[in-house]
């Protein structure tokens, strides 16, 4: 379902405006993170990860449930097509805690520090 979703996006849907946690790992360094930066740069991708993880749960048991679904004959359209929604709420929902981890990730770095970023992209 993701993949027939990302056809026609573009890499960087942000534009780099946002930046990835392994990008930011990456050039920590050169970045000069503060430890204050870099304690609340772990703590926000904590918190996040955890609900990532339970609605990556659901999102397994809804596409199994499709699976199973398809298996039957006649196939219940009106089923499959519940756990489908089941599935992309979940999907969806990872998809915005992972945005809002990266919003979180960028109101730590400075202007500068984000200007390196955007250089090195």
């Amino acid at each position: 379902m993701a993949a027939a979703q990302n056809q026609g996006v573009p890499k960087d849907v942000f534009q780099g405006k946002l930046f990835a946690l392994n990008i930011i790992l990456e050039h920590q360094d050169a970045l000069g993170l503060s430890k204050e930066q870099y304690t609340a740069i772990r703590a926000a991708v904590v918190v996040v990860q955890g609900s990532i993880a339970e609605h990556e749960w659901d999102l397994r048991q809804a596409c199994q449930k499709v699976l199973a679904d398809l298996d039957e004959s006649p196939v219940d359209a009106d089923k499959v097509l519940k756990n489908v929604e089941a599935a992309l709420l979940a999907e969806n929902k990872v998809k915005q805690l992972q945005v809002a981890m990266l919003i979180r990730l960028r109101n730590l770095l400075t202007d500068e520090q984000m200007a390196f970023l955007r250089s090195v992209k």
